[in-house]
């Protein structure tokens, strides 16, 4: 039919040849998906089984990335969210209902922390923080309807890493899910699914993004029906990640693998030296004995990342803690960690309950890609100086 210009701008002519490759995954963009006729509609999430079917369940960029992921993982399906806390949220909302009741290590991510106390208390969740050193001492906390245990190893901030062989077992004996906040080992240091684990998350915004520049998250799981029971409450609570956010995680993923070989040397030299340092009273690294539950990582991990905590001696205040994070000149101050850039955050246990006794003088330090030796240099200036005041 002739159309009229104002409807070519709409239905075009005019196309660009095809058989175009490229080693880059397309970034597909879309809210509406077309269907071939009438009777073919229908809003149904699970487009591995039906096909494409609205933009808010994955363009085919969002599933690469999603398949990737579940491929390193050794799960059975993969969401990918908007963000790592979506991850959490929407985990928690698949999982549990009024009445029910989760275990929570007290090493948590903050958010993650506020989801349960804030909002999941709110819908009548019961909520139970457990220490993160308690391994299959966790039985004891178990009530009739516990139905999730959330770990998370290393611990946020204070780096504990969990025996979750052993909480896997306690949990499923009295038939709750396990899942795991797997960030800090990029899914791919640690086996979860290999040690018992049901569903993992990851912030894809660290290590998978590793540029500091996208807000992403994952969700992965163990078996079918997980994958259905996640799937039905991500298409109502409407989470949809940006497939731009997916093109450059895909991107990410390439370098992912000499980036995580770069920052573990890295960080492993700097941690052996702050050690040894007059001013530290132990350095929180995974890898290092100092660490608690370094047994464990030594038996469950295949590396160690760019991220751990130091905490000054008891003679450094708060103030000397923040003179020191303040001298650094390579190491920036932020969060959201495992980007390029070294970060330097400082943080305060004065009033938090059955944590650590570290009060204001833990810093936690993400190491990124500059040289190590230049990095070594600006912590011993900033030590200096911090030892000055």
């Amino acid at each position: 039919m002739k159309k009229d210009w104002k409807t070519k701008l709409i239905h075009p002519d005019a196309h660009a040849p095809e058989g175009f490759r490229s080693l880059a995954m397309p970034t597909y963009r879309g809210s509406t998906v077309l269907f071939p006729k009438a009777a073919t509609v229908q809003d149904t999430w699970d487009q591995h089984a039906v096909g494409y079917t609205y933009g808010l369940y994955g363009t085919p960029t969002t599933l690469e990335l999603a398949a990737q992921i579940c491929s390193l993982e050794g799960g059975y399906r993969t969401f990918i969210t908007p963000g790592g806390q979506a991850a959490i949220s929407l985990i928690n909302l698949a999982f549990l209902k009024s009445g029910d009741h989760v275990l929570v290590p007290e090493s948590i991510y903050t958010p993650n922390r506020k989801f349960a106390v804030e909002v999941l208390r709110r819908f009548g969740v019961e909520i139970s923080f457990y220490l993160p050193t308690i391994g299959s001492g966790i039985v004891s906390h178990f009530r009739p309807n516990t139905r999730m245990v959330w770990c998370e190893s290393p611990g946020s901030i204070t780096m504990e890493v969990q025996d979750v062989p052993a909480i896997v077992a306690a949990a499923h004996k009295a038939g709750a899910l396990v899942v795991l906040d797997n960030t800090w080992s990029a899914g791919v240091y640690f086996n979860a699914f290999a040690h018992g684990v049901d569903v993992t998350m990851q912030a894809l915004t660290k290590y998978i993004g590793g540029h500091s520049d996208i807000l992403l998250g994952s969700i992965t799981v163990r078996d079918e029906e997980a994958y259905k029971q996640l799937g039905s409450t991500h298409q109502l609570v409407g989470c949809a990640a940006s497939p731009d956010d997916c093109s450059l995680a895909l991107r990410g993923l390439k370098s992912l693998a000499i980036r995580l070989k770069t920052v573990e040397g890295s960080a492993l030299e700097l941690a052996r030296w702050l050690a040894k340092r007059p001013e530290i009273e132990t350095v929180l690294h995974p890898a290092l004995p100092s660490c608690p539950g370094h047994e464990f990582w030594k038996r469950d991990f295949t590396g160690s990342s760019g991220l751990f905590s130091i905490v000054f001696r008891r003679e450094f205040g708060k103030a000397q803690v923040h003179a020191f994070v303040d001298a650094l000149e390579l190491f920036e101050i932020g969060y959201s960690w495992a980007g390029v850039a070294s970060l330097a955050v400082a943080y305060d246990f004065q009033s938090v309950k059955n944590r650590p006794e570290y009060g204001s003088r833990i810093v936690r330090l993400n190491i990124g890609l500059e040289d190590v030796q230049d990095l070594t240099g600006d912590l011993e200036q900033a030590l200096e100086r911090m030892r000055s005041r």
